[in-house]
Formats: C-alpha cells, structure tokens, sequence
C-alpha cells in the first residue's frame, strides 16, 4: 500500500536521535506523519459538514427563508402558564360590529309594533323615534336565466339562397354567458378551487351544469378578455415610484418554473417565467423604472442601483437569528445586532403610527446605523465563516438598508409583496403549478385582476362580467388603474 509522503515536514525527533535513526524507519516515520496530516485535514472536514447540517437541522423560520410550516412541533417546549382571563374580547378592546344598511336600501321593514302592556294591558299608542333595528341577511335562491336563441333559415324565393340573420352583437356563441364565465374562472383563478370542485359549486350553488373540460375554456376567454387591462397595469408598475419585488417557485408542464410579482400602492402585477434571473425583474420593472426598488438580497435585484434599493429588514433579523443560534463569537454579534434591530423597529413603527415625526426617527437614526455598520465590520473580520459571509453580502448593499429613513412611503420590509404572492403560494400547493404556458397566463391574469381590485376595493364579480361583455362586444375591457390615473390618461 502506498501512503503520500510529506518531505517538508520536519523531523518530531531531536536532530541528533533523527541522524541516528536508519533511513528505513525515517521513512515510515514520513509516511506516518503525512497519514496522520491527511487525517487531520479529512476530521477538519467532516467537523465544518457536520456544523453545517447541524446548522441545517436548526433552521426555522426565525432564521432562515422557511415557512412556519415547516417549524418543528412544539410539542416538546414548555407551555406558558395559563391565563385566567376569559376568551374573547378582553375590557377596553374596540368593538367591530356590521354596519347597518339604511333604511331606504333595506329590502322589506317589518314593524313588530306591541299593542298593549304585557304587565297591565294597557292599549299602547305613539311611536319610537329610535327603534332597535336588527337586520336579517337572507340569501335568496339562485335561479340561472337560460335564453334560447332561435336562428332559422329562410330562403330567398328570387335568388334561391337560404341565409340567416346576423348574430347579435354582444350574445356569447357558447353556452355561458359573461357572469356565469366570470364564476366559473373566480372560483378557479380566485378560490383556488380544483376544476372539480368547481363544477359541483357551479352546479349545486348555482344551478349551473358545467363540464370540467369547459372550465379550460373559460379560463381561456378571461385571459383574452382581461389582456388589456393586465397589460395597462404592468406599463403602470413601470411608473411608479416604489415597487415590492418577490418571486416563488412554481412548476409548469411539469417544469421548474418562478411566479414573479410586483405590487405598487394601487396595482399588482404577476407573471409566470421559466428563469429566476434577473432578467424577469427588469421585464416587470421595464427599462425605465427610476423608483425605489424594495426587494431581499437575492442576486437578480444587484443591476438595480443600491441607492434607489431598501433591502428587506425582515431577512435581516432572520440572518441576525441564525448568527446568535451558531453560538460563541457569532452569538455575541447576533445578539447585539437584534438589540439595534428591534430598537429601529419600535421607532419605526411609532413614525408610521404618527406618534414620532421622521425629523427625530432621522436624528435618532444616525448613531444607530453607525452601531449596526461597525458589528457587521466586525462580524466579516471573525472567524466564524457563515458570519463572516453573511456580515460581508449585508455590506455590501448596506446603503440600501436605510433607504426608509430618508424616503416617505418606503417600508423597511418586503413584506406588502410576501402578502400579495401568498394566494399564488397557496394555488401551487393546491394544483401543483400549470400543464401549460396558456394555464400560466391564466394564473397571471387572474391573480393580478384579484390583487388589484382587492387594493381599490373593487369587487371582483363586478369586473370579471364586465369584462367578459365588452369582450363579445368588440369593446374595451373596463382598466385596472385607479380611478385617478384613469382620468389623468383620457385628459392626456
């Protein structure tokens, strides 16, 4: 067996006992030495894989990018002790009741007036200028209106032709018509429900008998019919002046595939894409956006300049969490950097709540930026590797980390776009992506037509069926923009 020789190695030996030693036995005492450096090297080795799947193993999501989901059960943590207050809404919390409907929009008033005393039966006369009002929300049952159009063929008795008039304009040539194919894609591009389910909704809830392979056409016609307006509101992202970026996994055609979305104050756009470059961003943003960029620390946002950038705090503390969990040095610097975190989140959160004006939130600001500035420096000088790692990729975007002190209407966090993408999160679990790339653009449309009516407070069954008439009609689909913009774009 041949074992690697170390000749530069010196002698363990006295020099006098080494000369004296047979040239043999030096060198298997050489062999033995290098074996044993080998060895070392190899325990050195398996000693950083080791702290790396232990690390691996101890990732939640207080510490790394992991759902709460995938958290390890708590059955094994102490409970906390049980309160003795009771369930509910506890003394001095504010009430939210529903709002009553006006008495002129009500339906029917029923006037349960009483006639006589019930204690001496006495006749009882006058009226209450305030009456206790309940009000009770019935819903009534839904009967599809089915319209049959007859189309006969007459013949023409001077040039023998048989024609038949022109279709009407506005009459669906299927079998649905614009409400009824809004439904069927809300409860599939909204609800996230199965196309199964969907057809026993359509049928059992609305007296709708539907095939499941005609809900692959609905989705079809909402997509066409809502092309417009989805394209409006991507050109509308390229001109706003802060944008949330966030992207997630997704599978189509049984590929690995991202569903990118971009969500500003009014509008939110998605898209399906087969790439997790950063080409997508700039497909979202557009060429000429030249807002503030709110986005994490993943490398397909590095082309956007760092002074127009807020890097997510949230990833922060999650980094800072995983340096105090690797213990020694590293806890010590996680532990001071969360310390200036927190502190910088209370602040926050009083300017946002219009407690603390920003003049001050800036003042008190500086000295702690320079406090979390120095314990990175030191946390990339250490001899902790991952700390060191993660303390130098935080410096290097570091100006984009206070962008929110300086800037009005810029979050510390992307957690408006985590918001807005968790419905796609949640479509992907339940249907396993798309089959196709006409499936994708499907998803597209309606998470951003849901997403965007949802920030206007628009209702969406409103829209959709909208939408679906202007189509057959030849006519503009109604916009996504708000209302605002809407007119600002016709008097232009």
């Amino acid at each position: 067996m041949a074992y690697p020789v170390a000749m530069e190695t010196p002698p363990a030996l006295p020099p006098e006992v080494w000369e004296r030693t047979p040239p043999e036995a030096q060198t298997s005492i050489r062999a033995l030495e290098a074996c044993l450096e080998t060895w070392a090297s190899m325990a050195h080795a398996f000693q950083e894989q080791v702290c790396t799947l232990q690390e691996l193993l101890n990732q939640t999501s207080q510490n790394a990018s992991r759902p709460p989901s995938s958290d390890p059960s708590q059955h094994g943590r102490p409970r906390r002790p049980r309160s003795h207050r009771r369930r509910g809404g506890q003394p001095g919390h504010p009430g939210h009741t529903r709002t009553l409907i006006p008495v002129e929009e009500v339906d029917e008033v029923v006037v349960i007036k009483p006639e006589q005393c019930p204690h001496c039966h006495a006749p009882l006369a006058g009226a209450d200028p305030q009456p206790w009002r309940p009000q009770v929300i019935e819903m009534p049952p839904i009967t599809p209106v089915v319209t049959e159009y007859q189309w006969p063929q007459l013949g023409c008795a001077t040039c023998g032709e048989v024609p038949r008039a022109p279709w009407p304009a506005g009459v669906p040539s299927g079998t649905y018509g614009p409400r009824g194919q809004a439904t069927g894609a809300l409860y599939t591009g909204a609800y996230r429900l199965s196309k199964r389910t969907t057809q026993q909704m359509m049928d059992a809830v609305c007296g709708v008998p539907l095939r499941v392979g005609t809900i692959s056409q609905l989705a079809q016609a909402i997509t066409a019919a809502v092309a417009t307006p989805v394209e409006e509101a991507h050109t509308y992202v390229h001109e706003h002046a802060v944008a949330h970026l966030d992207e997630t996994s997704w599978r189509q055609g049984g590929k690995r595939a991202w569903l990118w979305g971009a969500v500003t104050r009014w509008v939110t756009v998605f898209v399906v894409r087969m790439s997790r470059g950063g080409s997508v961003a700039r497909e979202l943003l557009g060429e000429q956006f030249a807002g503030i960029l709110v986005t994490d620390r993943y490398s397909a946002y590095t082309w956007y300049p760092v002074r127009w950038r807020q890097v997510c705090w949230a990833h922060v503390l999650r980094d800072c969490e995983a340096m105090r969990d690797r213990g020694g040095r590293s806890e010590a610097i996680g532990d001071a950097l969360l310390v200036q975190a927190h502190q910088m989140f209370a602040w926050w959160h009083r300017v946002r709540e219009g407690t603390r004006q920003r003049s001050g939130f800036r003042s008190y600001m500086s000295p702690l930026r320079r406090e979390v500035e120095r314990l990175l420096e030191a946390g990339s000088r250490w001899g902790v590797p991952k700390t060191a790692g993660t303390g130098r990729d935080i410096l290097k975007r570091c100006e984009a980390l206070w962008t929110f002190v300086q800037v009005a209407g810029v979050e510390p966090t992307k957690n408006t776009a985590e918001r807005a993408i968790r419905p796609g999160v949640l479509w992907r679990k339940g249907s396993f992506g798309t089959q196709s790339a006409e499936g994708s653009r499907f998803v597209e449309s309606m998470l951003t037509v849901v997403a965007t009516l949802q920030q206007q407070q628009r209702n969406v069954l409103e829209y959709l069926p909208a939408a679906c008439a202007a189509a057959l009609r030849g006519e503009a689909a109604p916009s996504l923009l708000p209302e605002s913009d809407q007119k600002s774009q016709a008097a232009a």
